[in-house]
């Protein structure tokens, strides 16, 4: 055979292979961003199955750009401690004790290396489109490429089923809307409904992306920018040490449910 076939070949047959072994998981998380990849290091490490579905070709979510495009971001000395998990760098600022600077672009690869390295896998340019939904619980994803999403195509999508759905899409909270649009539930928040992101207010924002950081309904859980949407938290810019604590917040909840 020739070269080019064999490599062709090899591609086809190594990706069929990992997505049809990720079609039943423990835990699917939607969106690639800092918070999500913590979970899934965290998850996989405890020995669950999990996949991580990003819309966009880099995953990584708002880390890269840093603040407008200054290509650094600072974390909090409460979650130091996960950037030395992952081996990412840091440095004090030196008149703001207690926070750190750190390359936004060391941040996002160290934490995809890291969450990849435990196991969990990741499948780029891949939209989710629905939710599975039965008996009053959210059971996978529907998926689809997102070239597909964004030309309009009429391709019918395929399905991931999940004993626990992440939403780790950021702001838009897409997963959750979802959920509440078309299968009409109920949220475990003061309106039943989706709150939205309130502005700026870094300490206080910092803090409740990890007190919003929760399961809103049964198999469907909401972390980082995403949970601070559902909740009515406060953004908070290019301070990602709540994001990270989130991350892992999550996990735990995660690994706490479905040992039950």
């Amino acid at each position: 055979m020739l070269i080019e076939n064999v490599i062709s070949s090899a591609i086809i047959r190594s990706f069929s292979e990992k997505l049809l072994d990720h079609l039943k998981l423990d835990v699917a998380i939607v969106g690639g961003g800092p918070s999500a990849l913590v979970a899934a290091r965290y998850l996989s490490d405890a020995g669950l199955k999990v996949a991580i579905f990003e819309r966009k070709l880099a995953p990584g979510g708002g880390t890269w750009g840093g603040g407008m495009l200054f290509n650094e971001v600072v974390v909090q000395e409460d979650a130091i401690y996960l950037l030395d998990a992952f081996g990412i760098r840091h440095n004090p600022i030196p008149d703001a004790p207690g926070y750190y600077t750190l390359d936004s672009v060391e941040m996002a690869s160290g934490l995809i290396f890291g969450a990849l390295k435990a196991g969990a896998k990741l499948f780029n340019s891949v939209s989710v489109e629905d939710i599975v939904f039965k008996e009053g619980k959210v059971n996978g994803l529907v998926i689809n490429w997102t070239p597909v999403e964004r030309l309009g195509m009429h391709v019918d999508p395929l399905t991931v089923i999940a004993d626990a759905v992440l939403d780790g899409t950021g702001h838009p909270s897409e997963i959750i809307h979802l959920a509440t649009e078309k299968a009409q539930i109920k949220l475990a928040t003061p309106t039943g409904g989706i709150l939205g992101e309130k502005p700026m207010w870094v300490d206080n924002g910092e803090a409740q992306t990890v007190e919003n950081t929760l399961e809103y309904f049964p198999g469907l859980f909401a972390c980082g920018m995403s949970a601070n949407n559902v909740a009515g938290g406060y953004r908070m810019g290019p301070i990602f040490g709540g994001m990270l604590l989130s991350g892992h917040k999550v996990a735990r909840l995660i690994l706490e449910k479905l040992k039950k």
